[in-house]
C-alpha cells in the first residue's frame, strides 16, 4: 500500500475529513495489532552475486553487513550464513555454512532472516522433546515440552512476529542445564485458538495464556518457573509475573527486546512500512482503542514497580521495534533486580544471531544461580 497526502485527501473528500482520519487509523493500526505485526519484516530485494565454496557474495545492505549467524531463503531453498568475510562498494561477502533444498545460483533473489534453524526441537536440534497442550480460557494450546531433572521449569514464550521455532537457537544450552523447558503458543498461533476478535492486545489479555502455562507446569509438580519472552512475548511475561495467581512460582524473567513503549512500537511498525509519521500516530491512537490496551498498566510494567524477582534485560542498539531507551531506563531503575546487557547493532529480537557465544554465556551466568 502506498500512503501519503493525496490517498488521505481522496478519502477525507469521500467520507469527510473525521471519517477519513477514522478509517486510515484503523488501517495503520492493522500493522501492530493484526496477530504476526510486530517483528521486522524479513528482509528482501537483495540478490546473489557469487557462490564459492564456503563463501556468498550477495548485494550490499544494512541487513546483509550485521555480524552474526542468518538464514537466506529463496523458493525451494535456504542457507545459513555466517560471518562478514569483506564488503566493497556493491558487495557483501558471507561464510556459507550449509544450504539446502533448491541451489544457489548467481542471481537468485533471497530474503535475510534471522531464524537460523527450521523444525521442531527432535528435527531440526537432535533433541528430545514431547507435544504437549496447555488448556487456556480460549481452549488448547500446542506446546513442546522438554524433559529435565532441575525443579525449575522454563517456559518460553515467542514474539508476535514468530513462533516456537524462534526458541530453538537456545534449547541446547538449556539442555545441557537439564532444565525441563515448555515452550508455548498463544491466542491467535497456528494450532490455538483465536481471539474474539482476532486481535492483539500487547500482553494484555495474552498474559493469561502464560499463565495457563505456569498452571500446567505447577500440576505436572513444579514449584518453581522461570519465564522467558521475547518482544510483546516479554511484555507478556511481566504480565504474568505481576498479575497471576501463581506469580509466587515465578523466580526469575528472561526479556529479549521487550516492548515497553508499546505506542513507539505501533509507531515504528508503521513508519517501516512507509507511512507518514502524522498517520502513524493516528494508526497509535486507534491501535489503543482497538487493543483496549492499559496504557498506566504498560508504563507500570516499564518502569519496573512491580518486579520481585532478578531479571535478565537484554536489547539491541539497533532495534527498530521496540526503542532500547525503555529498557536502558527500566535498568537503571531497578538496578537491583536487573541485569542489563545490550546487544550493538543487534535488530528486535535477533541478539542471539548478533553473537550467539556472548548472548550464550550471559544467559548461563544468569541462569546458574538459580538452578
Amino acid at each position: 500500500m502506498r500512503w501519503g497526502r493525496a490517498a488521505v485527501l481522496v478519502a477525507a473528500s469521500a467520507v469527510g475529513a473525521g471519517a477519513a482520519a477514522l478509517i486510515v487509523g484503523r488501517v495503520v493500526s492493522d500493522l501492530s495489532v493484526r496477530p504476526r505485526g510486530v517483528a521486522p519484516a524479513a528482509a528482501d530485494g537483495l540478490r546473489v552475486h557469487s557462490v564459492a565454496a564456503g563463501q556468498v557474495e550477495l548485494t550490499r545492505a544494512w541487513e546483509t553487513q550485521r555480524p552474526g549467524r542468518y538464514a537466506l531463503e529463496w523458493p525451494g531453498g535456504r542457507a545459513v550464513v555466517g560471518e562478514v568475510l569483506q564488503t566493497d562498494p556493491q558487495s557483501v561477502y558471507r561464510r556459507l555454512e550449509s544450504t539446502e533444498g533448491a541451489t544457489l545460483t548467481v542471481g537468485t533473489a533471497v530474503r535475510i532472516t534471522p531464524q537460523v534453524y527450521r523444525g521442531d526441537p527432535r528435527s531440526a536440534l537432535g533433541l528430545d522433546f514431547t507435544e504437549a497442550r496447555v488448556r487456556g480460557e480460549l481452549g488448547p494450546m500446542p506446546a513442546w515440552y522438554l524433559p529435565g531433572v532441575r525443579d525449575l521449569v522454563v517456559i518460553a514464550v515467542h514474539g508476535p512476529g514468530g513462533d516456537r521455532q524462534q526458541t530453538l537457537p537456545l534449547l541446547p544450552l538449556l539442555s545441557s542445564l537439564k532444565v525441563p523447558v515448555l515452550v508455548v503458543t498463544y491466542r491467535n498461533d497456528e494450532g490455538a485458538p483465536r481471539s474474539p476478535d482476532g486481535l492483539g492486545h500487547f500482553g494484555e489479555t495474552e498474559w493469561r495464556d502464560v499463565e495457563a502455562a505456569i498452571r500446567l507446569a505447577v500440576d505436572g509438580g513444579a514449584t518453581r518457573v522461570l519465564l522467558y519472552g521475547w518482544s510483546v512475548g516479554a511484555t507478556m511475561v511481566l504480565q504474568a509475573a505481576a498479575r497471576s495467581a501463581w506469580r509466587e512460582t515465578v523466580r526469575g524473567l528472561v526479556l529479549d527486546s521487550p516492548v515497553l513503549d508499546w505506542q513507539s512500537t505501533v509507531r515504528r511498525q508503521a513508519t517501516r512500512r512507509g507511512v507518514p509519521t502524522a498517520l502513524a500516530e493516528l494508526g497509535a491512537r486507534a491501535a489503543e482503542g482497538r487493543s483496549q490496551v492499559d496504557p498506566a498498566g504498560i508504563d507500570r510494567l516499564a518502569l519496573g514497580d512491580d518486579l520481585d524477582v532478578p531479571v535478565l534485560l537484554l536489547h539491541g542498539t539497533d532495534d527498530t521495534v521496540a526503542p532500547v531507551a525503555a529498557s536502558r531506563r527500566l535498568a537503571r531503575r531497578r538496578e537491583d533486580l536487573v541485569l542489563y546487557q545490550e546487544f550493538p547493532e543487534a535488530e528486535h529480537e535477533a541478539l542471539w544471531n548478533t553473537d550467539p557465544a556472548r548472548y550464550e554465556e550471559v544467559l548461563n551466568r544468569f541462569l546458574t544461580p538459580l538452578l
